[in-house]
């Protein structure tokens, strides 16, 4: 599917003209790859680096284009709180025309409409500025569902809120990896801003993103960690209250066990003591209540 864009009087609209200078590409089907390999000289392996959600960020200058393939996180799902995926953004900045291609079937310019776009290399870094935005915003919504985790896990035992956790440490790693990809090219594009011709600008705004990724990698790193750690202490927890359970399981058998052996011990079939008395059974049954109240006496002054 394609969509045509245009800057008008500094504002992102979209447009009906097939000659619009902004296209966005969202899962391109087999003709339109053929188009944008042919037409536009668009290098294929690139082009399958855009919508290949593992593919790293990187920045490639070909001869009539510059090209960024940058990472975003998807929009996180109510459905599947626990699972936080991220996209690829391929940006081809041409001199008149910028392509843009995504398999995102949610990526959209909302929130850059009204914003004021004095050219297509400001769209396409206000792109990497939004998708900064967006980890800084998963990062806390990661964090802000680790911590109903943990307060579940403290009275829980159950594993399902453990591999939870799991779940959410390994999306931070992936994070991680991908925020730092994103440096990367950040980097590149500020020690090549005069090659692609960027404005003054143009040149600050590229200098904010760097400021703005590091302190989401930083942030990030910070959850990270705090996550791994938990995640050992909570594991602890989990089997300090299976010890608890079952020291107060076996605290139960044995406190049945004793008054059971009384009572047991006055049921064989051979002569026993008591056995004519008439009064007998409450004898017993009053020396496995003893017995009972004995093992209680104990358990409390032991305080197990």
């Amino acid at each position: 599917m394609v969509q045509k864009y245009r800057i008008a009087n500094g504002i992102l609209t979209r447009t009906i003209d097939e000659q619009g200078p902004i296209s966005l590409y969202i899962s391109p089907n087999d003709a339109e790859r053929k188009f944008l390999v042919q037409e536009l000289k668009l290098d294929e392996h690139t082009l399958a680096s855009a919508l290949d959600p593992d593919e790293l960020s990187r920045l490639e200058f070909e001869p009539e284009h510059t090209a960024l393939i940058i990472k975003t996180p998807m929009p996180h799902s109510p459905h599947e709180p626990f699972l936080f995926r991220v996209a690829s953004i391929g940006v081809f900045l041409f001199k008149e025309q910028l392509v843009i291609v995504t398999a995102d079937e949610s990526f959209s310019f909302d929130g850059l409409k009204a914003q004021r776009l004095p050219s297509l290399a400001y769209l396409a870094l206000r792109l990497i500025y939004r998708s900064i935005f967006s980890f800084i915003e998963h990062v806390k919504i990661i964090s802000q569902i680790s911590e109903e985790l943990q307060e579940k896990l403290t009275f829980s035992m159950e594993n399902r809120f453990l591999l939870n956790l799991f779940s959410l440490q390994k999306s931070l790693v992936y994070y991680l990896n991908f925020i730092n990809s994103n440096e990367l090219v950040i980097t590149r594009l500020r020690n090549y801003g005069d090659r692609i011709g960027l404005s003054v600008i143009e040149k600050e705004l590229v200098d904010d993103i760097q400021i703005e990724n590091q302190q989401c990698f930083k942030q990030a790193e910070i959850y990270s960690n705090i996550l791994a750690s938990l995640m050992d202490a909570r594991a602890s927890i989990v089997g300090n209250n299976l010890n608890f359970l079952m020291k107060t399981l076996n605290i139960i058998t044995i406190g049945i066990m004793v008054p059971t052996f009384v009572v047991s011990a006055f049921s064989m079939n051979v002569s026993i003591p008591l056995q004519h008395t008439p009064f007998s059974f409450w004898m017993i049954m009053g020396m496995a209540l003893i017995s009972a109240m004995g093992v209680f006496i104990v358990w409390r002054w032991k305080k197990w």
